[in-house]
């Protein structure tokens, strides 16, 4: 398997979906999508956006996700519920290729056919202008930090308009570059530091070199290159949490791989690992041009996985520690 040159591919993507003159990123339109048909309800903002329901029940046999209701609700200063609303905006871009991505690969390349270059302004005049707006933006991709600027532009957007007070932001990270301390100044990296209606999550995609090259098709060398960058990103105090997709084949020793991993976390932080929450792969339409015999079988093994990692975590942290909400799981420097 051809490995994707990430650092290239980065820099080829980013010139394609940012113009820095007008602060504008290339969002993706998902009228006429593969990915529409996946919507529970169409897309909204002219194309450019659409209403997502985060629920915390992720089905018969997987934990619950409360991802990114608990930290909404606590930023909102409301009672958590089971739901919530978020109006997503996507970047179009995204430096690598993950099979049980639910996006369509063509909207993943910056191709104006489907998308356009959007400034913050004109993103939050898009979702003022529906009846009862959700309580949170959902920037996603793809990857938006290829395009860091996105979420400072957001937040002074945000000020601007009033809004800062009123509406949670929330932000993914696939850890695969360090353009945010490339491309951000140290202004644009308090701002995001001291925000305090923003969270992101960061997704580790595998348990070790061979799933993590498997799912996103990038060098295995860079499956270590996801802890440091985590690392980074906690020493400016961001509210960080993590997924972990667990997609591995059924052959894989488990009982010996995610300890290893967990390990490695600990190293960056002994209590990351009760904020790293693993990702259920569901099946979607836009991946079943991609679904090989192989993906299937990893889609399997993701079970077999969840049960050593909730095992894992008993061993090392208290009832207590296990039960606290996501949210309250300190993380010290």
């Amino acid at each position: 398997m051809n490995s994707i040159n990430t650092d290239k591919f980065s820099a080829k993507l980013r010139e394609k979906a940012i113009d820095t003159d007008r602060k504008a990123i290339l969002i993706t339109n998902f009228y006429g999508s593969s990915q529409e048909n996946d919507f529970t309800k169409p897309p909204n903002c002219n194309g450019f956006g659409r209403v997502r329901h985060f629920r915390l029940d992720a089905g018969k046999d997987w934990i619950p996700n409360p991802l990114p209701i608990l930290p909404a609700a606590k930023a909102l200063g409301v009672k958590a519920d089971s739901v919530i609303r978020a109006q997503v905006f996507q970047s179009s871009i995204c430096n690598w290729r993950c099979w049980y991505c639910f996006v369509d690969f063509k909207l993943l390349s910056g191709n104006s056919n489907y998308a356009s270059l959007l400034t913050c302004d004109e993103m939050i005049d898009l979702y003022l202008d529906q009846d009862d707006p959700p309580p949170m933006l959902d920037l996603t991709g793809g990857q938006p930090d290829l395009t860091p600027e996105w979420v400072p532009w957001m937040m002074k957007t945000l000020q601007e308009r009033g809004l800062e007070d009123k509406v949670f932001l929330w932000s993914d990270d696939n850890l695969s570059n360090d353009y945010l301390w490339r491309f951000l100044d140290d202004e644009q990296i308090s701002l995001m530091s001291s925000y305090k209606m923003y969270s992101r999550v960061c997704c580790f995609k595998g348990i070790d070199e061979k799933s993590f090259s498997l799912n996103t098709k990038a060098d295995p060398k860079l499956f270590s290159n996801q802890l440091e960058l985590c690392k980074r990103l906690l020493e400016i105090n961001l509210d960080l949490y993590c997924y972990i997709t667990l997609v591995a084949t059924t052959d894989t020793d488990f009982h010996m791989v995610i300890p290893k991993f967990i390990d490695k976390v600990q190293k960056v932080n002994e209590m990351l690992p009760l904020r790293i929450l693993p990702l259920r792969i569901f099946k979607y339409s836009t991946m079943n041009p991609r679904m090989t015999s192989d993906f299937e079988n990893m889609i399997e093994g993701q079970h077999r996985a969840l049960d050593v990692w909730q095992s894992e975590l008993v061993k090392r942290f208290s009832s207590e520690q296990i039960s606290l909400p996501i949210t309250e799981i300190k993380l010290k420097n």
